[in-house]
């Protein structure tokens, strides 16, 4: 259902194929009891793990290990006043595990800077909302279209 704002709740499989299609998000968390929000490139895992690549030297690593963050991740057309918007909420980890490490090496998200001190963060999609924006308007130009 549409909201008179053009704002449509999304479902969880809706917000995660969405969530899927982008490359890059924000990790949202809390640096010296202040909200932080840093741009991050990304990947969902098969279990719908949001995978972050950082440097273990980062700002980042040592903020949201063990910790529960949102990360949020669009995509808006401001010309089309439409697009998406997905938050999933849960806890972040740094990945131990070598095997795992070793698959994310090979098929996990690209760093923006490469190290050789990389470490990859996983957040576990506890809660996941989302948005269509603009879809009030999008559903009545499709009718109109022939």
């Amino acid at each position: 259902m549409y909201s008179e704002d053009g704002v449509r709740e999304l479902d969880r499989q809706e917000c995660l194929r969405l969530l899927a299609t982008a490359h890059v998000g924000r990790v949202v968390h809390t640096h010296h009891a202040l909200p932080a929000v840093l741009p991050v490139p990304f990947c969902l895992d098969a279990d719908f793990a949001v995978v972050v690549r950082t440097s273990a030297e980062s700002q980042l690593a040592g903020a949201i290990d063990r910790v529960v963050v949102a990360f949020q991740a669009d995509e808006v057309d401001p010309s089309a006043r439409a697009g998406w918007s997905v938050v999933v909420t849960g806890r972040a980890t740094v990945v131990t595990d070598p095997a795992e490490y070793g698959r994310l090496r090979r098929t996990g998200p690209h760093s923006w800077r490469a190290s050789r001190h990389d470490i990859f963060l996983r957040i576990e999609p506890e809660l996941v909302t989302g948005s269509e924006l603009g879809a009030r308007r999008l559903l009545h130009e499709a009718r109109r279209t022939p």
